[in-house]
């Protein structure tokens, strides 16, 4: 029999954590003196010791190896662990990866470039959403309100229920800026079902993967917040998928202040 100080030194597991897989249940000593309350272990539970190691430097839970060692003589279970554990640190190995490049990339472009900081971009998902739609080519791109004041007018009689988030947003379909005539549309997402009106259609627009930066105040500030996501997006090895879009979280329908505004600018994106 080893004291738990020598069954310590030769499982190289210390006596806290010892004790705390007794109390768990995970590694119980083979006896314990009622007198002296001493652990005492079996050199037959070395083996056990070093399976719990072994699983733990893979990653495994506590918990999750309790479970594997019930299974560890049946090789298929056991593969069936090992491998889920395998694709579960792939992913998060992938993920570290991107997010020490976005580190590397953020530190080489300090001091380089002002909006680096100003405008920070992440990469997210956008969910698929269902929404009223009115897309026309409007004279100017500040005459985007007009847009917006005849999707709510067309609307108003379907009393609609909107979603939660709303993501009031405006798709810009050309390809290039626009001094005239750009070719615009505008979202909202709502919920349930409706027919379509004259000018509003409502369909399902799928998921997306976008690169998007959210700022404080006015519409002045859309071409520094597009070059800052432009520069993140190449640095980082994505390229631009779809037509951009802006998601106005506090715009002129809720306040008449451009200090208050929040927008957001979009552009779906895929990994080069």
């Amino acid at each position: 029999m080893l004291k738990i100080g020598d069954f310590s030194k030769l499982s190289r597991i210390s006596i806290r954590m010892l004790r705390h897989y007794d109390l768990i249940g995970l590694l119980v000593p083979e006896s314990i003196d009622d007198f002296t309350g001493y652990r005492y272990y079996s050199e037959n539970q070395l083996p056990l010791a070093s399976r719990i190691a072994a699983l733990k430097e893979m990653g495994f839970s506590l918990n999750m190896i309790d479970r594997i060692l019930k299974v560890y003589d049946d090789t298929a279970s056991l593969k069936e662990y090992l491998l889920l554990q395998q694709a579960e640190l792939k992913e998060q190995a992938e993920k570290t990866g991107m997010q020490l490049r976005i580190l590397e990339t953020t530190l080489n472009r300090i001091g380089k470039d002002d909006n680096i900081m100003q405008y920070s971009v992440s990469v997210k998902e956008m969910p698929e959403r269902y929404v009223a739609s009115l897309r026309k080519i409007i004279s100017a791109y500040d005459k985007e309100g007009l847009l917006w004041e005849q999707l709510m007018k067309e609307v108003a009689p379907l009393s609609i229920q909107y979603a939660n988030p709303c993501n009031s947003l405006a798709v810009f379909h050309d390809k290039e800026f626009k001094e005239q005539d750009p070719d615009v549309e505008i979202q909202i997402s709502v919920l349930g079902s409706y027919q379509n009106t004259a000018s509003v259609i409502f369909k399902t627009v799928p998921s997306v993967t976008i690169a998007s930066a959210t700022y404080k105040g006015g519409y002045d500030q859309l071409t520094a917040v597009n070059h800052a996501v432009a520069d993140w997006a190449r640095d980082n090895g994505y390229e631009f998928s779809e037509d951009m879009f802006t998601i106005y979280h506090v715009g002129p329908g809720q306040t008449k202040n451009p200090e208050e505004f929040v927008t957001e600018v979009c552009f779906p994106v895929s990994k080069r």
